[in-house]
């Protein structure tokens, strides 16, 4: 095994050619001529045909030839340019989420797609955890795309940003598709391009979503919503399953399924999970401890936390300012939150509980205890529970 461009490769192949001769080949012979999408002709040539690779990310992307066969570089089979391969534009901007970018690329690019960056200026975006990315291409020269990508992260100097609002304003009315992964929803709010949708968001914005535009109608329960052409995933690796997706809708299943096996990814289109609907979002988001969390753990009817927790410095202190928000911030509450004290036989331990109907009439029962951690002298431990009555 040896290392080329930054791959390992095993007998002169890359773990790039592996996926794309599986996903990449298929949908170069099978399934871009139904797309019906079409480019500028390319210099002329004596048959009229022009051959290039399937983008594998190396030089030879670039590259064009004469007659058909394989790539030099890459190896791959080399397929007509009259069968266009869609291409996706990705937004960058400062503060952007690497995962919110880089998954769906992943995907995008291992099924067959041509895959590049747009940002504002040629200057170095600074992602999130210090990443630094130079985009392809700046606002006053990027190519149009069948798909336009818009990531999240730290959005608040996209959305205010006009010259960005505006360039995501006019690539969507030329793209087949437009896709926004966790707070790049905010952004496509901000263009208009949600106004009397229904859509998602990462799971602390959903409420905020619902304002951001005209008539925005949020869901928490949904891991991506697809409203024809614009789909907005939830949060962070929401953007892999929604660009598979994506993938499966313009290629169909085969192609999505076959890129999920090559980048080794456990995709299922009929899955139901999204963060946002865990039982914790009726847990209150306690605040005023000086605490570690030992556990935290759950489904969408139980969730159960266990803290270690230092400050307050009392048991009765704990389960004080531990009644207090439950009975006065449980989140999508539909009616008054009931809470009581629980006998206990000891007097270093206290407990509550508490009863409740969330806002779609479903009831629910939690509970509290709080007594002095045997393991860390001068610590109380917590735990925490709540579950569908």
């Amino acid at each position: 095994m040896k290392q080329a461009n930054g791959e390992a490769t095993v007998g002169g192949l890359t773990r790039r050619n592996f996926v794309k001769g599986g996903a990449g080949a298929i949908l170069a012979a099978s399934c871009l001529t139904a797309l019906g999408l079409s480019v500028p002709p390319p210099e002329a040539r004596a048959d009229g045909k022009v051959y290039v690779c399937p983008p594998c990310g190396l030089d030879c992307d670039k590259l064009t030839f004469d007659k058909p066969g394989n790539c030099p570089q890459c190896g791959m089979t080399l397929i007509d340019q009259a069968n266009k391969i869609p291409t996706v534009s990705i937004l960058l901007f400062d503060r952007v989420e690497i995962i919110d970018f880089a998954g769906p690329w992943e995907v995008f690019g291992g099924a067959g797609y041509k895959v590049f960056s747009v940002a504002e200026k040629t200057d170095p975006v600074n992602a999130v955890y210090g990443q630094r990315v130079v985009a392809d291409y700046t606002f006053e020269n990027s190519p149009r795309a069948d798909v336009l990508l818009v990531p999240g992260g730290g959005v608040g100097g996209a959305v205010n940003n006009p010259k960005l609002v505006k360039w995501v304003q006019d690539n969507a009315k030329d793209s087949a598709y437009v896709m926004s992964v966790c707070t790049g929803a905010f952004i496509l709010a901000k263009a208009g391009l949600l106004d009397g949708l229904t859509a998602t968001t990462v799971r602390g914005g959903i409420d905020k979503l619902a304002t951001a535009g005209k008539n925005i109608k949020t869901v928490y329960d949904k891991r991506y919503v697809d409203n024809g052409k614009v789909i907005t995933t939830a949060g962070l690796s929401s953007g892999i399953d929604g660009a598979f997706y994506l993938v499966s809708k313009m290629l169909g299943l085969g192609v999505a399924q076959q890129t999920a096996l090559g980048i080794e990814y456990k995709w299922d289109p009929e899955s139901k999970f999204a963060r946002a609907a865990y039982a914790d979002r009726y847990l209150p988001n306690f605040q005023g401890f000086d605490a570690d969390i030992i556990s935290t753990d759950g489904d969408t009817d139980r969730w159960e936390i266990k803290a270690l927790v230092a400050k307050p410095a009392s048991v009765a202190e704990i389960m004080e300012l531990t009644r207090k928000q439950i009975a006065s911030s449980t989140p999508h509450a539909g009616s008054a939150v009931a809470v009581v004290p629980r006998a206990t036989k000891s007097n270093d331990r206290s407990e509550i509980e508490w009863k409740f109907k969330d806002d779609e009439g479903r009831a629910w029962a939690g509970s509290a205890v709080a007594e002095p951690s045997p393991d860390a002298k001068g610590k109380f431990l917590v735990t925490v529970k709540l579950a569908r009555a």
